[in-house]
């Protein structure tokens, strides 16, 4: 049987302007937002070329949970955003007054910056270089 993460739930204070982040500034598809109660909804989000993985949209249900909203890793990168060409997504987020907290860098696994979602959370958008194309999968 072949395994691999199907989602990660990101933990958000309102779907809404989470979709239209993730949709209009990032240009991620919206893959389902089906109603489940009152309150909760299903919401899939993910890059248009990704496969298997997808981000799930989970609004806060208390104070314990929204106290993460922004800071699930402790200040740490959360999520690695994989592009085919840096320079052209870099452009286009900084065009849309994405926030980026380390410049571009070339490092030994390919060009990467570190940027922040709406909630802050840190993002890394990473272009691997040839040298690491069958090391870090893109």
């Amino acid at each position: 049987m072949k395994q691999h993460i199907a989602h990660i739930a990101l933990v958000v204070d309102d779907y809404d302007e989470a979709i239209a982040f993730y949709t209009e500034i990032l240009d991620f598809v919206l893959i389902e937002d089906s109603k489940l109660s009152e309150d909760k909804r299903w919401v899939l989000i993910a890059p248009p070329s990704a496969n298997e993985c997808a981000l799930l949209l989970a609004k806060a249900a208390n104070k314990e949970q929204a106290a993460s909203i922004g800071n699930q890793t402790g200040g740490r990168v959360f999520l690695f955003l994989f592009t085919d060409d840096f320079w052209r997504d870099y452009h286009k987020m900084v065009s849309r007054n994405v926030e980026f907290v380390r410049s571009p860098k070339e490092e030994a696994y390919g060009t990467v910056a570190v940027f922040k979602d709406l909630y802050g959370n840190l993002w890394d958008l990473l272009q691997p270089n040839e040298k690491n194309k069958g090391v870090i999968k893109t």
